[in-house]
């Protein structure tokens, strides 16, 4: 095989390093898919590319194509003039034309006018003005401006999309379990039965509450789907929460090995859970307190990016330590100003003073307005150890729950978190909580939480 095309005018006051190397560039880009992968050798004339993967490039242009060609397993071998005699006589007869080089053109796409029809530059090369730094930084604002509601759009989009798993009614259950062979034995045999009944021509299993049965249909899958991939029902949460979930409404024989198996083969919590191990040793936790709201712990989170759309940069959380309740909000910044406001209006007035308020020893949290307000409100302020996370571990614990269900949920760009946000505390705290076997919400409010499904 070879390769052998024309400079452009360009090209040709290019240096003979340069114009060596780009030659090199253009084979590996022609046989990228014999090359990479396997070693070669790269056998040269010009001795000064001997060097290229070795150590940095003082020309900018070789650099940034050494930087390119990091990706292949190549030795450089020089070999005089005189014994390359084929690269040379094919670099006399060129048989491809001209072409520029893509990494030193830029190109613009303008949105389409009334003059398209007569030209067409679609395609077209436009040199590039110089930009300041003070220019490109107040383009980029007026171009984020303009996308917002193209994102926008794309956010809605995506929730629309989720939200088209219609539920089932009864009567669609009802049919279901009557052209079902197992619920047909049931029924058949009802009396004799002792785990299941009937009620309104409903197949119920005897449980606390009672529950109906569900047909091997498509109607599992459907329930599967409302309970974990939902962003208002499930937020992608794992095994234990999702099966308690479904175990509340629903019930069918190998319901823990559908869960599991739909869970493990769940695209996006593989992609953004973390894989955990702990650490050898005996635990030592925190003593838990006498009763909910006796002691909080807070922090923020971030700073996270991309930033929201609406220029949100990190999330603050406070998580009581009995019930594992716990409150976020999206905020700009991680100023002691927004985490007083925080306090005063999304935890004092919602949920009363807590007792003791257990954070870090962050400047935000350290300052004469926090100090001011524990005052006030007569709490008592504690700071974990200096350079030891883990004495606040419960809230660095959900914020990596956190994180990962956010990505789950978000769309292809990861700017709409701050709408996810809502729906990934909600589930967190209506879910059975793995250290109490207990329902968070169930602990703060005394009863048990509403899905939105359940009212479909």
């Amino acid at each position: 095989a070879y390769l052998s095309k024309k400079f452009t005018q360009a090209q040709r006051k290019w240096s003979p390093m340069e114009q060596e190397c780009y030659a090199f560039i253009c084979a590996l880009d022609k046989w990228h898919n014999y090359l990479s992968g396997i070693k070669f050798t790269w056998e040269t004339d010009h001795k000064a590319l001997t060097q290229l993967n070795q150590k940095a490039q003082i020309n900018k242009r070789c650099e940034r194509w050494r930087l390119k060609i990091l990706e292949y397993d190549f030795k450089v071998k020089y070999i005089p003039g005189l014994t390359n005699s084929m690269p040379d006589y094919l670099s006399r007869s060129p048989v491809d034309d001209a072409e520029e080089d893509p990494d030193e053109t830029t190109h613009f796409i303008s949105k389409s006018t009334q003059t398209d029809i007569l030209y067409n530059n679609e395609n077209s090369l436009i040199i590039a003005a110089v930009q300041t730094r003070a220019m490109k930084l107040r383009n980029q604002t007026l171009n984020d401006i303009a996308d917002i509601s193209k994102l926008k759009s794309d956010s809605l989009n995506t929730s629309v999309k989720e939200n088209r798993k219609i539920p089932f009614s009864i009567e669609e259950l009802i049919q279901a379990q009557q052209n079902d062979n197992y619920a047909k034995n049931i029924l058949n045999n009802i009396k004799k039965q002792k785990n299941y009944f009937i009620k309104d021509n409903l197949l119920m299993r005897r449980s606390k509450p009672p529950v109906p049965y569900v047909p091997q249909d498509d109607l599992r899958r459907t329930i599967l789907q409302i309970y974990h991939d939902t962003a208002a029902n499930g937020a992608h949460f794992g095994r234990d929460k999702t099966l308690h979930k479904i175990k509340q409404r629903y019930f069918w024989p190998s319901m823990y090995k559908d869960i599991n198996n739909y869970i493990k083969s769940c695209i996006p919590c593989a992609q953004f859970n973390p894989r955990r191990q702990k650490n050898p040793g005996t635990l030592k936790p925190i003593k838990p307190p006498d009763g909910v709201w006796q002691l909080v712990s807070m922090d923020f989170h971030g700073p996270i990016t991309p930033t929201s759309q609406r220029g949100n940069k990190y999330i603050i959380s406070l998580t009581d330590i009995l019930s594992k309740f716990v409150v976020t909000k999206a905020v700009r910044d991680n100023t002691a100003q927004t985490a007083v406001r925080f306090l005063k209006e999304d935890i004092i007035s919602k949920f009363g003073t807590p007792r003791c308020i257990l954070t870090d020893n962050g400047t935000h949290f350290t300052s004469t307005l926090i100090d001011e307000l524990i005052k006030q409100i007569g709490a008592t302020h504690l700071y974990s150890t200096p350079y030891h996370p883990q004495t606040n571990g419960q809230v660095e614990r959900f914020n990596s729950t956190m994180d990962a269900k956010i990505a789950a949920l978000s769309n292809l760009r990861k700017t709409d978190w701050d709408d996810q946000l809502p729906f990934v505390t909600f589930n967190y705290n209506a879910s059975i909580h793995s250290s109490t076997k207990q329902i968070p919400f169930e602990m703060m409010y005394g009863r048990l939480p509403v899905l939105p499904f359940d009212y479909q």
